[in-house]
């Protein structure tokens, strides 16, 4: 096995902004090889006799299972924790918890609605820290995305990536500060009111400065399409906010990935989705399993990314 950097060992990772654009790039060629062991299923069990906690306030298919599959193919254990299960945000508080955890765990992987909620828990935990998802942040779909199109393009310079749909979501904000720490070109194509927030854009902006990225954003589908190389979507409605559907279906209902957008992308084009996906809004059936689809790959990747990510961050 290849020897581990320990440049990252014992760090959290809350945001994407949390890491600089060399820390990325180290997580992605690592999480490269580990799935290149995977898939020759040589042994690579370097985090035997190590623990993670799955501390879960919302529900999961993709982070729990590739999150506890990937724990055990390193040698490890996860243990599952829901909330509700917890005296977490009842009998005990956010702080307690963390100092307790960090006596009995190596890292804790936490999903929950609200970030500062995660920032507290991270604040007073001993141990590193990943976010499993919250309303503002999603990291770990970020890392696999990036490894997804590295895997497609052969590198990630000269790829231009643009999002459509709700820009103000967590998986559009990472994707933000993911291509901004890599100097990548991305548009944001999402109805007025629906823009990414404001702080991110001002991180990102800040970022982008340094590294060359350029980030843009725009109100029309079509611009937002012209010319990219990924085509990327998530669901029109995120999770606590299923009272605002029906208004989300009309205010969104140029922003699906079809055919006729599919179109005004660049000849080598890919499709990207999060998952779960509702065909026939976001995206349609015919773009979700046709031949431009990385949707599958990118799930997929979500395994070798994190095993990397606990790999250099779990003392």
């Amino acid at each position: 096995m290849v020897p581990i950097p320990t440049t990252l060992k014992g760090r959290d990772l809350l945001r994407i902004a949390d890491f600089q654009g060399d820390d990325i790039g180290l997580i992605i060629e690592h999480a490269d090889r580990l799935k290149a062991r995977q898939r020759e299923r040589i042994e690579h069990r370097v985090l035997e006799d190590r623990t993670l906690a799955l501390v879960f306030e919302k529900p999961s298919t993709r982070t729990r299972v590739s999150f506890g599959v990937g724990m055990g193919q390193l040698g490890g254990t996860a243990l599952n924790l829901p909330t509700s299960g917890l005296h977490l945000g009842g009998s005990e508080s956010v702080r307690d918890t963390a100092m307790v955890l960090s006596r009995y765990v190596d890292g804790i992987v936490f999903r929950t609605h609200d970030h500062a909620t995660l920032e507290e828990l991270a604040a007073h935990a001993e141990i590193p820290v990943v976010n499993g998802l919250t309303d503002l942040h999603h990291p770990c779909q970020a890392l696999a995305d990036l490894m997804t199109i590295k895997e497609r393009f052969g590198s990630l310079d000269s790829v231009h990536v643009s999002f459509l749909g709700d820009g103000n979501n967590n998986v559009c904000h990472s994707l933000i500060e993911a291509c901004a720490a890599l100097g990548m070109s991305l548009v944001v194509g999402s109805p007025s009111g629906y823009e990414p927030a404001a702080s991110v854009r001002d991180s990102a902006a800040a970022t982008a400065s340094l590294t060359g990225a350029t980030i843009g954003y725009v109100d029309n589908p079509r611009d937002a399409a012209t010319g990219a190389d990924v085509l990327y979507t998530d669901v029109w409605t995120s999770m606590g906010k299923e009272s605002e559907a029906v208004q989300r279906r009309a205010d969104f209902a140029l922003f699906g990935l079809d055919d006729a957008i599919i179109q005004q992308a660049s000849d080598r084009a890919i499709v990207m989705h999060c998952l779960p996906a509702h065909p026939g809004e976001e995206i349609t059936e015919s773009v979700l399993y046709g031949d431009r689809s990385a949707v599958w790959d990118q799930a997929e990747n979500r395994l070798h990314a994190q095993k990397a990510l606990l790999t250099l961050i779990i003392r």
